[in-house]
């Protein structure tokens, strides 16, 4: 106070005149990232690497920080990953409504011992690192859970204390981790209403929530697909500049490779030219990148939600989320961690999952691109792709019993030509061709019908059915004009017919209705057609259905797709009606021929 008062004084004025205009001063105009660029300084508690703020190491915050400074927006939901920084960018939210935009605020954690911890290491220490929070800190009257500032208080409470949550009026309400909450509080609401009725009588009121996700039904992911825009942070590809998200199908390392080698070896590929990207390009992809939101209601947003994935981080390579991945994958508790706090997505009992290793079981001592001699049909499932395909051949012989020939995914249409009209041999050598085709319509519809058109009576177009129907199947003729010559297209029930795959796991391999893969088939296909489990499904009504969805947006299920459109084939070409081949020699029906001597073959 001395030094400041001498300054004042030399500016001719008392220094309780220039106090009383510094009060009526109006804050400076800056948004949430600018006011933390300028002011906020990292501790050596709270970051490893302490000093000032710098929006640009991690330039997907910048517009999550920001949209505090919106006026309509008055709910914000952060649901991230580790290493992303989302807790600091909450705090900086919090220091720039201290510093610019002051109102009564409360702040909730899972307990109060966590919100006593928080108060201690990070948001006091932030307090007192930057002059403009500082000089409205009032320390002495402060307490560990309820912060004083000359213009405004902050509450620090615990979501399992229902009489904190309702006890103050509240313009600001932070949510730290929200998905680590109770449900219930005791006999109260739950602890996200408690909180948000404080805000009601506020119209300029700010609700935020961050969390890495659990389940679908927790409160981060609830407060995602609840939220009136999404959005995604796109990155351009810095070899065909194509904007894309991040995604963990696209990290890609040797097969057989351990945690120590993928670490050492994964890189990411474009999902659009395949070219391959390291990390010293993501940073470059970062400063380049954009949120893009998916509006789910019109007029003004009131409700924004942002979902970011730990590839993003630029504290972590590639090989780090490969090495995570490959260390989680075999312990279900591990890749709950790892689905949950790195891919920021929500993790689904897999009770009712098929389990990649009875795939494996199924494998019979047949070789790939073979069948055995009991296959009397061949079918081929395909699933289109917006720049390539993939594709399964199955054997199918009596009782519905088969037999994986082949799988994998062509390039181009003249490729996948080929995998359609090749030759097929069983074990004796004889040969074998796909007898029919289903080729999922649902991308490039147009290109699909004209190539099934070409190849009429063998590729039939399919697509799922959007609601349950009463048969497996239904059939229309699409226009003449447009698809040529009264092309037939194949509406299916998909998760009937992956029903009935499902059910044909628990038969043991070899027997009668089994479903059988090649011998040495390799991990990837069983992965893929144990990317989905059952699920229950409730409609706007309230009526609920079990249905089939992807385990995480991140699982390929291409092959899955593929082996539904084998059955769908196997069903129009009638392969339940199947028949087990007559033994070699007389066949019942026979006609005896006439001994017209009357002896035997050895008369002479």
């Amino acid at each position: 106070m001395p030094g400041r008062r001498k300054k004042r004084n030399e500016l001719g004025y008392p220094w309780w005149i220039m106090d009383a205009l510094a009060v009526l001063k109006p804050p400076e105009k800056l948004t949430v990232s600018e006011w933390a660029d300028k002011y906020r300084i990292l501790s050596e508690l709270d970051s490893a690497a302490p000093g000032r703020w710098r929006t640009s190491r991690t330039p997907y915050l910048k517009a999550v920080m920001d949209a505090f400074n919106e006026d309509f927006v008055h709910d914000i939901t952060f649901c991230a990953g580790t290493q992303l920084g989302k807790t600091s960018a909450e705090q900086n939210m919090i220091g720039y409504a201290v510093a610019q935009d002051p109102g009564p605020m409360l702040v909730v954690y899972p307990s109060e011992k966590l919100a006593k911890f928080t108060s201690e290491k990070r948001l006091q220490p932030l307090i007192m690192l930057s002059p403009a929070l500082r000089d409205k800190f009032d320390e002495r009257g402060s307490k560990d859970l309820e912060l004083t500032f000359d213009t405004m208080y902050i509450a620090l409470v615990g979501a399992n204390s229902p009489s904190d949550l309702s006890s103050r009026p509240a313009r600001y309400v932070f949510f730290d981790e929200i998905d680590k909450f109770p449900k219930w509080t005791g006999s109260e609401a739950d602890p996200l209403e408690l909180a948000a009725e404080r805000t009601k009588t506020f119209y300029n009121r700010k609700i935020v929530k961050v969390s890495t996700p659990t389940l679908k039904t927790g409160n981060i992911w609830q407060g995602w697909l609840n939220a009136d825009v999404q959005y995604r942070f796109f990155v351009p590809c810095p070899h065909c500049g194509a904007m894309q998200t991040l995604e963990f199908g696209q990290i890609k390392w040797p097969p057989g490779a351990d945690e120590t080698e993928a670490r050492a070896a994964a890189h990411y590929e474009c999902k659009y030219c395949h070219e391959i990207i390291d990390d010293r390009q993501k940073p470059a992809m970062l400063r380049a990148g954009e949120w893009r939101g998916e509006r789910k209601k019109k007029g003004r947003a009131h409700k924004v939600a942002y979902q970011l994935n730990s590839i993003y981080s630029p504290w972590l390579t590639f090989g780090d989320v490969a090495a995570k991945f490959m260390a989680s994958k075999d312990e279900p508790a591990l890749l709950m961690n790892f689905v949950n706090s790195w891919l920021a997505e929500p993790w689904e009992d897999k009770s009712s999952r098929m389990k990649s290793d009875v795939v494996m079981e199924k494998a019979l001592p047949y070789e790939r691109g073979r069948m055995p001699a009991a296959a009397q049909l061949v079918t081929c499932g395909i699933d289109v792709q917006i720049d390539h395909f993939w594709y399964a051949v199955r054997a199918w012989g009596a009782h519905m019993t088969s037999w994986l020939v082949d799988w994998g995914r062509a390039e181009t249409w003249a490729d996948l030509e080929t995998v359609v009209e090749r030759n097929y041999a069983d074990v004796n050598g004889e040969i074998h061709n796909v007898n029919l085709a289903c080729m999922d319509s649902g991308y490039n519809t147009d290109d699909v019908y004209s190539f099934c058109a070409q190849h009429m009576g063998v590729i039939v177009p399919t697509k799922g059915a959007s609601r349950a129907l009463k048969s497996r199947y239904t059939v229309s003729v699409l226009d003449k004009q447009a698809a040529g010559f009264g092309l037939r297209l194949y509406e299916m029930d998909t998760n009937q017919l992956k029903n009935y795959i499902a059910s044909r796991m628990s038969i043991d391999p070899g027997a009668r209705g089994s479903w059988n893969v090649y011998e040495g088939i390799e991990r990837e296909y069983a992965d893929q057609i144990c990317s989905e489990q059952r699920v229950e499904k409730k409609d706007r009504k309230g009526r609920v259905s079990i249905v089939w969805d992807k385990i995480s947006s991140h699982v390929a299920n291409h092959l899955l797709d593929c082996e539904t459109n084998n059955v769908l084939a196997a069903e129009i070409m009638g392969v339940r009606f199947l028949t087990d081949p007559e033994p070699p020699g007389k066949k019942e029906d026979e006609p005896e021929q006439d001994d017209w001597l009357g002896v035997n073959d050895d008369w002479l």
